[in-house]
C-alpha cells in the first residue's frame, strides 16, 4: 500500500528540488534578458552618439562652404579692417567667421541669409558635466564691428577632447594654422579648404580623430559695384 501511494505522486524533496531547478533556470534566463537589454541599450547610444556627430561635422562643413568676406560696408562706420562686420578668423582650435548659411525660423523674422558664427570647445558648465568638454557654436544673425559678441550659444557636440583647424593656402600649396582676413595680406581671400578635426573617445574610452573638409565657395572678396 506505502509503495503504491510513494509511485503516484512526488515526496516533498522532490517538489523543492523541482522549484529550485525551475527557479534558477528563470534567473538564467532573466539575466541573460538583461544582458542583452543593456547591450542594446548601449550600441543604441553610441549609434545615437555617432549620428550626432556626422549631424555636427555636416553642420561645420556647410556653414564654412558657405564663409564670404565682402567690401560692401559703410567705409566712415568700418574704418579699418579689423572693423569691418565680415571677416574670417581662425587658429588652430577656434573658427569665427561670416557665412551665408543661416536659416530663418520664422517666416517674418527680419533676417537675411548672412550670419557670423563661431566653433570652439569649452568646458561645460552644467550641473555633474565633471569637467566635461563640449563643442560650442555661437550665432548672430546680426553683423556689425565686434564679431566676438552677440548671438546665441549652444552645444553642437558634447564630450569631445579638442578640435584642430587647418587651412589650405592655395600659394604654398600646404596646410596653415591660422587664417585672419583682418590682416592686409589676406583680406581679400579666404582659404579654399578647411579641414576639421575632431576627437573624441569612443564606447570603450579610447581616443578617436574623426576628419573631414570643407571646400569654401566664395574663396575671393566680394566687390562693391
Amino acid at each position: 500500500m506505502n509503495a503504491a501511494r510513494r509511485a503516484g505522486g512526488f515526496t516533498l524533496m522532490e517538489v523543492m528540488i523541482a522549484v529550485a531547478i525551475t527557479a534558477l533556470m528563470g534567473g538564467l534566463i532573466a539575466s541573460s534578458f538583461n544582458t542583452s537589454f543593456k547591450a542594446k541599450e548601449i550600441i543604441e547610444g553610441e549609434a545615437e552618439r555617432y549620428r550626432m556627430l556626422r549631424t555636427a561635422m555636416n553642420r561645420m562643413s556647410r556653414e564654412i562652404g558657405a564663409a564670404f568676406v565682402s567690401d560692401r560696408y559703410d567705409l566712415k562706420r568700418y574704418r579699418d579692417s579689423y572693423a569691418r562686420p565680415t571677416n574670417f578668423v581662425g587658429d588652430r582650435d577656434r573658427l569665427l567667421f561670416t557665412s551665408l548659411a543661416h536659416e530663418r525660423l520664422y517666416t517674418d523674422a527680419k533676417e537675411s541669409d548672412q550670419m557670423v558664427v563661431e566653433y570652439t570647445v569649452k568646458t561645460s558648465t552644467e550641473r555633474g558635466a565633471n569637467g566635461r568638454r563640449d563643442l560650442m557654436r555661437r550665432e548672430n544673425p546680426i553683423l556689425d564691428e565686434r564679431m566676438d559678441r552677440g548671438g546665441t550659444e549652444d552645444v553642437l557636440f558634447e564630450d569631445v577632447q579638442r578640435l584642430e583647424f587647418a587651412y589650405w593656402d592655395s600659394d604654398k600649396k600646404d596646410w596653415v594654422n591660422e587664417w585672419d582676413t583682418r590682416r592686409p595680406e589676406r583680406k581679400s581671400f579666404l582659404p579654399t579648404r578647411v579641414r576639421i578635426t575632431l576627437y573624441a573617445k569612443d564606447e570603450n574610452g579610447k581616443e578617436v580623430r574623426y576628419i573631414t573638409q570643407a571646400r569654401v565657395m566664395l574663396n575671393t572678396e566680394m566687390q562693391r559695384y
